[in-house]
């Protein structure tokens, strides 16, 4: 696939998404430079622990080695290792920028093999265009990694490249550019073809570009049935015909004895357009030319050879992919890599031979027609993504893709004899693949995407603060929600024009303005109508509307927005006041709770209370524990709540073992169905060997818990700032559960991602709490 143009300019856009180059840079060099860090994965506290590290015990793994080579692959991390190999001579559409400007790319294909596959990744920049130079030192590498993904290297020094180190290394090697991009886009092809009814060995191809992936998809669409002989290509110098003499011996094979003039006069009768060259090349005349149902691939990103637009309303019959992700059938080359490289890596194949490739393309083409589950629905806002026209290839999110396209490629590796591990479990093999993310892994993502489908008007109290106002802007580009700014005018524009921040369009209220004390005195009345017998006369209620939270909680009340977030610079208590006061609580609920969601390498897992309730009894501990699950029920994740002590299922009779004690009791009497235990220690509950050996009673056996119910305000407090201090872990909260409407209160001075995810969260709260009103 062709990759995005990127421009030296203040703000691209990308994939209908708008980048600015501050955040761009900001991204990349906030905290610990780049995107990836080496992590060690076994035990370093100790001077044992470093005796058994390095010298002198990790001789023993080296004479072991040394004796019998395979067994680098059980005592090193060899076997989950691939090297992110360029040279910088194609890189995205900057073109040859060197090794060392390419750098940024590879760490980000490293992070994509990461978090899609769970693959270890060296990125490696070579300083050479010297083909042999490169080949060598490559090569000279093979001891080192599992496999090797060549990236960005320029036609047609990338075919030897390849073609050479597939022969002479014993590991597996693709250049993703190539092959990435055939292997998808014939996934789509298979299905497009299907509903077009139409055969692969009929069909007649027009083909605009002749580059590295133009070669590998038609070869790849060769191997699938399709003829060469029906294929018409152009490249820089025109079509591509049998009576040019400066042909190699790639386009030869497509060279078509048709006289062609121009693109226009090939596309004439054509079944099938791919696309892989450059933006605009192609009109709706030309489409208007081709056969009845045609399909079209406009491939070129981040402008294709035809825009969606012009292709659908010239051809209603047409099916239509691009590279973009904010158009149907996207051709995304991490559908692909990651999941190949997994299956390739989990046999230890010496190759990534033809077989293979099928396999995932098959693999995921048979994907396309399974149901989709809702998770991705909700990520890409669809109410129901159902294989036809619209839908021919997988969502990049659906995570269904690490173990189908593994899987296929594993079992393809091993028939095909390339794979020097064969001795695979496939049911075991399957269920280690739909682990290895975690189930939940996605949570953030689909919270956020839930938050863009709802398009909710949430307010941000705290709008003269640089932070506030650059969590509105992102919130308004990505489109997670619509930023109503509260605040003095004159200091969140100054502010707005120091900071360089583009909320020009935004709306802006200040309570204490004049123009708006006919509001204030309405909202104030509305106030004396709830707290009249509560202690406010006529003229406190109308005064207390120039404060922000109470004039902001008043917009939520009545409809004039649906959420609000506050508190980034005011105390926790002062906020809650006009939040219960103005919006109050739920009916079945007797007390509001507070939690956090602590994004970990277990999955989500969820504290509370932490923000709210100081010394809860059992009862009130019940109503935290119902309000906690049915949070974590809207994000659709089924909760397993361990409720926490210091004592393990009636090991004391101390007060606070028993109160957590007599809540599991009201909960498995009052909720059988739920998942639920205690009272039980942290590590007892994340230790499901100990629990099984010691306590087989226990509903926490089979799965880890994702909600910690803690005894009191402390205790929960402490653990969730323990978590955010070591590291590791994001923390999304406070939220706040059990109100009847959406309002969030921010931790004092949160950063600017955790106030996007906060207005994520209030955004899918307020919808959800509409939607049940």
């Amino acid at each position: 696939m062709k990759k995005p143009t990127f421009t030296p300019q203040n703000t691209i856009r990308f994939m209908s998404k708008i980048i600015r180059k501050i955040d761009a840079l900001d991204y990349h060099s906030k905290g610990k430079p780049g995107k990836i860090e080496v992590i060690p994965t076994k035990e370093t506290k100790t001077q044992r622990d470093l005796a058994l590290a390095y010298s002198p015990g990790v001789a023993e793994p080296c004479r072991e080695i040394a004796k019998k080579p395979e067994d680098a692959y059980k005592y090193t991390a060899k076997g989950n290792l691939v090297a992110v190999i360029s040279n910088g001579t194609a890189v995205l559409g900057l073109g040859d920028i060197g090794p060392l400007a390419s750098k940024p790319v590879m760490e980000g294909k490293g992070l994509l093999f990461k978090i899609c596959a769970d693959i270890d990744v060296f990125d490696i920049e070579v300083n050479t265009k010297n083909i042999d130079e490169f080949i060598n030192t490559v090569k000279n590498l093979e001891p080192t990694f599992g496999g090797i993904n060549l990236e960005d290297i320029k036609a047609p020094e990338c075919f030897e490249i390849e073609e050479r180190l597939k022969k002479e290394l014993n590991i597996p090697v693709m250049h993703d550019d190539q092959h990435g991009t055939a292997i998808i886009s014939s996934a789509a092809l298979l299905n497009a073809l299907d509903i077009q009814g139409k055969k692969i060995q009929e069909v007649k191809f027009v083909v605009s570009g002749a580059g590295a992936s133009a070669m590998a998809c038609c070869s790849l669409y060769v191997k699938l049935g399709a003829k060469p002989e029906n294929f018409i290509m152009f490249d820089s110098q025109g079509a591509i015909t049998k009576d040019r003499k400066e042909l190699d011996v790639r386009k030869k094979r497509f060279a078509t004895s048709r006289k062609v003039k121009n693109l226009e006069d090939a596309m004439k009768g054509a079944d099938v357009f791919i696309g892989l060259s450059k933006g605009g090349v192609v009109n709706a005349k030309m489409l208007k030319g081709m056969a009845a149902k045609p399909i079209v691939f406009a491939l070129a990103n981040p402008d294709p050879e035809v825009d969606w637009d012009t292709a659908v309303n010239a051809r209603p019959d047409v099916i239509m992919a691009t590279g973009r992700s904010d158009y149907p059938n996207q051709v995304n080359n991490v559908l692909g890599f990651p999941y190949i490289f997994r299956g390739a890596l989990d046999v230890r194949a010496k190759t990534i031979n033809e077989e293979m490739k099928l396999a995932a393309v098959k693999a995921l083409a048979a994907l396309a027609k399974k149901p989709v589950p809702d998770m991705v629905n909700m990520a890409y806002q669809e109410k129901n993504l159902t294989y036809g026209p619209l839908y021919i290839i997988p969502k990049p999110m659906d995570p269904r893709l690490l173990p189908e396209v593994s899987l296929a490629v594993a079992k393809a590796a091993i028939k095909s004899k390339v794979a020097l591990k064969t001795n695979i479990d496939w049911n075991a093999y399957e269920e280690e693949l739909q682990h290895r993310l975690g189930k939940e892994e996605n949570v953030l993502k689909v919270v956020i995407n839930k938050a863009k489908q709802y398009k909710q008007r949430v307010v941000f109290a705290d709008a003269e603060n640089f932070k506030t106002l650059k969590a509105a802007q992102i919130v308004k580009d990505d489109g997670i929600a619509i930023p109503i700014l509260m605040g003095n005018v004159k200091k969140i524009k100054s502010l707005m024009k120091e900071n360089n921040i583009d909320l020009n369009d935004v709306e802006i209220i200040d309570p204490k303005d004049d123009a708006n004390e006919k509001k204030r005195c309405e909202y104030g009345e509305l106030l004396f109508e709830k707290r009249c017998r509560k202690g406010y006369n006529m003229h406190e209620a109308k005064k207390a509307m120039r404060d922000r939270n109470y004039f902001g909680c008043m917009m939520v009340e009545t409809g004039e927005a649906d959420a609000l977030i506050t508190g980034l610079t005011r105390k926790y208590p002062d906020i809650i006041k006009p939040v219960i006061q103005i919006v109050g609580v739920e009916e079945s609920v007797n007390k509001i709770a507070g939690m956090y969601i602590m994004l970990t390498k277990k999955g989500p897992i969820c504290f509370a209370d932490t923000t709210v309730n100081e010394f809860p009894t059992a009862n009130e501990l019940v109503d935290i524990t119902l309000l906690a699950a049915k949070g974590l029920r809207n994000l659709n994740i089924t909760p397993r709540v361990a409720m926490l002590s210091y004592s393990n299922f009636g090991s004391s009779n101390l007060s606070e073992a028993n109160k957590m004690r007599e809540a599991t009791a009201i909960l498995h009497r009052d909720h059988p169905e739920m998942i639920v235990d205690g009272e039980v220690q942290g590590s007892v509950a994340f230790n499901q060997e100990l629990l099984k050996e010691n306590y087989p009673f226990s509903s926490l056996i089979k799965n880890y818990p994702n909600v910690l119910i803690f005894p009191n305000l402390s205790a929960g407090n402490i653990a969730y700032h323990l978590m955010m201090g070591l590291g590791n872990t994001e923390a999304v909260g406070p939220i706040l559960l059990g109100l009847k409407k959406s309002v969030h209160v921010l931790q004092l001075g949160s950063s600017v991602r955790e106030i996007v995810n906060m207005v994520a969260i209030a955004a899918v709260d307020a919808y959800q709490k509409k939607k049940k009103k």
